[in-house]
């Protein structure tokens, strides 16, 4: 794991770094042919686990979960981690392809609209010159059936890319990189959500003063508000009460996700039986 500490966000462990010591560590880990994946998380994925156990042991299996909000970073700070940066998906997805062109390791990309991960692919080759995208699919907005499975699989295992992108959205994104994690033959996976819309021209970014306040997700919501304003209007509310009471210190999160792992129990029918096994196997 990188050795940076972690913030506690409701019981979600945060790692309190910067995009530069995310890009390094992932870089690391990408040379050693470590099999991970990374979570990008803001306040959505947050509030996800607190509704969600099983959710929450996928974030606390990760390689890394970073800041991906300026309140998560905010937290961080209020714990004495004063150098915790933001860092956004989008942006970390642009600096390990332009770091990884004098390295020569692979990019694959996993997501999108049909459409999307093309246009992506052509715009981060314009960006920056001599990235080496050598492959992505569009998979269905359903859990992959078992033909599909083996197709992405094969795939994958003949390209053996260094970096997989994955950009489905939270949480379905994490739950496909837990599950899949030791199925693809491929380095690190790193979930961007909404990165392939930005960087694919679907979504127009928000000025640096936006994202430095806070205020990004005002801006998400003028541009999507039929998919965004329950996400923002539950989510939002619940944090800052649930924050407030943290602290304040009227309630303790416990980090340590090993109380949920017990909790879990056998899988049900909704819980993918791999998943559950990987979390179990502590590996």
């Amino acid at each position: 794991m990188p050795p940076d500490p972690q913030a506690n966000v409701l019981g979600v462990g945060v790692h309190a770094i910067t995009l530069d010591r995310a890009c390094a560590a992932i870089e690391a880990a990408v040379a050693h042919r470590v099999r991970g994946y990374v979570c990008l998380t803001g306040v959505h994925g947050i509030m996800e686990a607190q509704r969600d156990p099983e959710f929450r042991v996928i974030l606390s299996r990760a390689f890394l979960v970073a800041p991906d909000g300026m309140p998560t970073v905010w937290v961080g700070r209020l714990q004495r981690h004063s150098g915790m940066q933001r860092v956004f998906g989008p942006d970390l997805m642009l600096e390990l392809c332009r770091r990884s062109v004098q390295k020569g390791t692979t990019h694959f990309l996993f997501g999108g609209k049909p459409g999307v991960a093309q246009d992506l692919a052509a715009n981060l080759r314009a960006r920056v010159p001599g990235v080496r995208i050598v492959g992505w699919c569009v998979p269905p907005f359903r859990p992959l059936n078992a033909k599909e499975r083996s197709r992405l699989e094969a795939q994958v295992r003949k390209l053996r890319p260094d970096f997989m992108w994955i950009g489905l959205s939270t949480p379905k994104q994490e739950r496909f990189m837990a599950e899949y994690r030791d199925r693809l033959d491929c380095g690190m996976m790193i979930g961007v959500g909404a990165a392939f819309d930005f960087h694919s021209g679907r979504l127009r970014d928000a000025p640096m003063w936006i994202k430095k306040s806070g205020l990004q997700w005002a801006h998400r919501l003028c541009q999507e508000p039929s998919r965004l304003w329950k996400r923002y209007l539950v989510n939002n509310s619940a944090f800052v009460a649930s924050i407030t009471l943290q602290l304040t210190g009227l309630r303790h999160y416990e980090l340590s996700a090993s109380r949920v792992v017990e909790a879990l129990g056998k899988p049900g029918p909704a819980k993918s039986p791999q998943i559950s096994q990987a979390y179990r196997s502590g590996d």
